[in-house]
């Protein structure tokens, strides 16, 4: 019997019409351990979000614009895709013209994302606490127990004493008497621990609860707590088991509770006594995180150094050998692996490559594989969209990169793309300056000829933590101020579906140049393949931006190449006019 009828007799058991299955794990996290996958384990798909909702007689899977090219090649035919917000599950719900008993996991939901979901009055929720599908999915594997670790001060610049102590008085303004802080980034920034709990950042996954005076239980697996770290904590934070921690949570009673509603599931939120009043507002720790210090700006330009030399020495290599070798997107994707290995300090991807050649370019998400794995060769567009972790900073960069002749439409396009970026790169941010602002400027150089992009211009990002973060970005929906020390990405981009995709991402930082303003200055140190442009689709200002980047690049990463990739170096940040 296959995963779905299998998953349909349960839910008749369970006296439930419908069942909803998320990508995310109790955490929250972006990137989901393999045996929590359930996602993928029940439609195929490998995106990074995404929801399926099982009927008795139908199944549907949403996704927003950046996977629906993406989902089409991995579900199996039992699915029908839906984009979100084009079509939400609460439409499929509503056309069913009846009752319907919702099933569903609370651990995996928060109380807002259900109300998303059922905007019916016809919906009726029955919280499982038993996940439906860990009942088919019997070839799990184990649950990781590798330490958490303290990450030195000459990386994180700011003592857990003195971000607990901001905390505090946050709270005693707020005259609140409890945070729950179920972020486990925010856990991890807190404390200036690191974890391997995430598979592509050093997670701590936990929960903490921090009373207003700044004392803080950190449920967790007690396994993975060293006594090093419990010696550099002291008795500021005690540890417990997180088995636990609802039995502490009901035993609150007659205060005031900040949750995260945004990682605060709605089985805890639903655990915690009815004399308590909760606090809608959002987890302080997401902006003081965002608000990097100069250490970590120092150090994450550093990181960016190290990513430049091995991308560009990638890129070099690259234009110099596909007329000559067999070059795939899964070698090719290993080649750069490799020359990041080649510096001691690289710890391991950010995220999982995108490398795709052509059409696959035009999945904003594309993992390659052995079924879809292109060779690079001919006349079309390679798009590497690549990162890494390193302890000092979470890099995140894309090229996209000429092989053969491209076309003037693509060269149009691609200069056109640029042009948006550097809207971006130059914009003179005030004090009141929000995400979306910077988003609508971002889209007018593309916007003016009937093109866009079904993703923000740009995420916020992590320090050797999550490279998407929040609360800052640069989206039609983000609200939040751009303030100086916060890092984001600066990707506009083009997909034309199973022809070729465009994108140019650096990471950018927010710096202060007077009371009233303050600009973006480039982290990312890899050159614009010039052979992507049309040189007369700029005015003076963009060109100038183009030579100044490309002359900053040259003299930065000069010391690092040999005598051919000098020579390769020299021409690829050469002026144009």
């Amino acid at each position: 019997m296959d995963k779905i009828n299998q998953l349909r007799n349960i839910l008749n058991k369970q006296n439930c019409d419908a069942y909803i299955i998320p990508k995310n794990d109790e955490y929250f996290g972006e990137y989901v351990p393999k045996n929590k996958d359930r996602l993928k384990f029940i439609t195929g798909f490998t995106g990074s979000t995404g929801l399926a909702l099982i009927l008795k007689n139908k199944s549907y899977l949403f996704v927003d614009g950046r996977y629906t090219l993406q989902a089409k090649k991995e579900i199996c035919k039992d699915f029908k895709i839906c984009e979100i917000p084009k079509i939400k599950p609460y439409y499929i719900l509503k056309n069913l013209n009846k009752e319907i008993t919702l099933g569903f996991d609370p651990k995996l939901f928060t109380s807002n994302t259900l109300k998303n979901i059922i905007s019916n009055s016809l919906i009726k929720i029955k919280p499982i606490n038993n996940n439906l599908i860990d009942t088919i999915w019997k070839n799990k594997t184990k649950v990781n127990n590798n330490k958490f670790y303290i990450l030195e001060e000459k990386y994180h610049g700011e003592s857990f004493l003195n971000k607990i102590s901001k905390v505090s008085k946050f709270l005693k303004f707020k005259d609140i008497h409890y945070l729950l802080t179920t972020a486990v980034e925010n856990i991890s920034w807190l404390l200036n621990i690191r974890g391997s709990d995430g598979s592509s950042s050093p997670l701590t996954n936990g929960k903490i609860l921090f009373n207003k005076n700044g004392k803080i239980i950190f449920f967790t697996n007690i396994k993975k707590i060293t006594p090093q770290i419990k010696k550099a904590l002291g008795k500021k934070v005690i540890f417990i088991k997180e088995e636990l921690f609802i039995n502490y949570l009901k035993k609150i009673k007659n205060s005031k509770i900040l949750i995260d509603k945004k990682t605060c599931s709605f089985y805890y939120e639903k655990n915690i006594h009815s004399s308590n009043k909760l606090i809608d507002i959002e987890d302080p720790i997401y902006l003081l995180k965002a608000i990097k210090n100069k250490t970590e700006i120092s150090n994450a330009k550093i990181a960016h150094l190290f990513d430049g030399i091995a991308l560009t020495k990638f890129i070099f290599w690259l234009k110099n050998n596909y007329r000559k070798t067999k070059i795939t997107e899964v070698s090719a994707q290993n080649k750069l692996e490799k020359y990041k290995k080649q510096n001691k300090n690289y710890l391991y991807p950010s995220f999982n490559t995108i490398s795709g050649f052509g059409g696959n370019g035009a999945i904003v998400h594309y993992r390659s594989n052995n079924k879809t794995n292109k060779e690079i060769k001919g006349n079309n567009l390679y798009l590497l969209d690549s990162g890494s972790q390193y302890f000092y900073g979470t890099t995140d960069v894309t090229r996209t990169i000429a092989i053969g002749n491209l076309s003037s439409f693509q060269k149009k396009i691609y200069s056109y793309v640029l042009k948006s970026h550097i809207a971006v790169a130059s914009y003179k941010l005030k004090k009141s300056t929000l995400g979306k602002h910077i988003d609508k400027i971002a889209r007018v150089p593309l916007l003016k000829f009937g093109y866009n992009y079904s993703h923000g211009t740009g995420h916020g990002v992590g320090y050797f933590l999550n490279v998407h973060e929040g609360p800052q970005g640069l989206s039609p929906f983000n609200n939040h101020k751009i303030l100086p020390g916060m890092i984001l990405s600066n990707e506009p981009g083009f997909y034309k579906e199973n022809n070729f995709g465009i994108r140019i991402e650096n990471l950018i930082y927010c710096k202060k140049i007077n009371n009233s303003h303050s600009k973006f200055i480039n982290l990312t140190m890899v050159p614009i393949d010039k052979d992507c442009i049309n040189n007369k689709l700029f005015n003076k200002n963009e060109i100038n931006w183009i030579n100044n980047y490309h002359q900053k690049i040259f003299y930065i990463l000069k010391p690092f190449m040999n005598n051919t990739e000098l020579k390769l170096l020299t021409e690829a940040c050469s002026a144009i006019s």
